[in-house]
């Protein structure tokens, strides 16, 4: 049986720390190379890593052609709030990154590659509703667009090039083994930190904005089983919808003081409710449930109780 050799790119951000872990997990720390564009840190450490900047061609197709990769997460991305401040950059790394290694896999035969789009790529005239899997998309923010645009190019990859693409529309991503990104969706993981070390929040949401989240574990176990999906059952070559739990600020609030009761939180809203604003308050992941098995595992207060038993500041 051939032995799977995997490419982790962006392997530093919130979701790579965790999803290469869960790799190692999976296939050996052996045969997982994770990549970033500064340095390893923390857990990455003590795995295979090189500094990667997957926007330098050359030193992308080097690194695919010596190690004969047969699968390429690729998940280096600017995201929402940080791409509002530097749209040209958010467009050049999300867009240009995306077809570098779309191409790479093309040319060198990586047998697959993931690519995560996100919540962001809907807009304020989708349905905020169960937002269903195949609606309208008119997303008012670089990542989101940047995250349309890349559906579209991973299936037209699918279709013209027979490259098996795989995607997950990601609602916000709750972890605590790294530092929030600059995501819109973020301070359901800065609460956290913040709840333990001042026992006081400052959110720059509303308290009654509702949004899609699910807690990391259950986003690395969704992008694995996806993964591992036979591909006759991966029907979607876009995206697929997932979802967990949705709630809003002062429902985390709550579920954080059942915990730590001197918890206080106040809000002060700034640009970022404008983008949130614009997003789904909750998923129809019907699809993903079908066609691959998809369930997650953690609800609101699992998920607390989960974080503050392990957070360490």
């Amino acid at each position: 049986m051939k032995r799977d050799k995997i490419l982790v790119i962006g392997a530093g951000g919130q979701l790579g720390a965790e999803l290469t872990q869960g790799l190692w997990e999976r296939y050996g720390k052996e045969n997982v190379i994770a990549t970033d564009i500064k340095g390893a840190e923390g857990v990455l450490a003590t795995g295979n890593f090189e500094i990667l900047d997957v926007l330098n061609t050359p030193q992308l197709i080097s690194l695919i052609s010596k190690n004969k990769f047969t699968q390429i997460y690729h998940l280096a991305a600017v995201l929402s709030a940080t791409g509002e401040k530097n749209p040209r950059l958010a467009w050049k790394l999300n867009m240009d990154g995306l077809i570098e290694v779309l191409d790479a896999a093309v040319e060198y035969k990586v047998e697959k590659v993931y690519w995560p789009s996100s919540i962001a790529a809907f807009g304020p005239t989708t349905p905020k509703i169960k937002t269903p899997q195949d609606t309208i998309m008119d997303p008012t923010t670089i990542y989101g667009i940047s995250k349309q645009a890349g559906e579209r190019w991973c299936e037209w990859y699918f279709k013209n090039k027979g490259l098996d693409v795989r995607s997950l529309r990601y609602p916000g991503l709750i972890g605590y083994k790294t530092k929030p990104g600059g995501g819109t969706t973020d301070y359901a993981v800065d609460i956290y930190f913040k709840a333990l070390s001042d026992k006081k929040f400052e959110c720059f949401l509303k308290p009654d904005t509702y949004l899609p989240m699910m807690y990391m574990s259950d986003a690395v176990k969704a992008t694995l089983d996806l993964m591992s999906a036979p591909s006759e059952h991966v029907k979607i070559r876009s995206s697929y919808n997932i979802a967990a739990m949705s709630f809003c600020p002062s429902e985390i609030a709550a579920s954080i003081q059942k915990h730590i009761p001197e918890f206080e939180i106040t809000y002060k809203p700034d640009f970022r409710q404008a983008i949130a604003d614009s997003w789904p308050k909750s998923i129809n992941d019907s699809a993903a449930r079908i066609d691959w098995g998809w369930n997650h595992a953690f609800d609101l207060d699992e998920m607390t109780q989960e974080i503050l038993s392990n957070l360490k500041l």
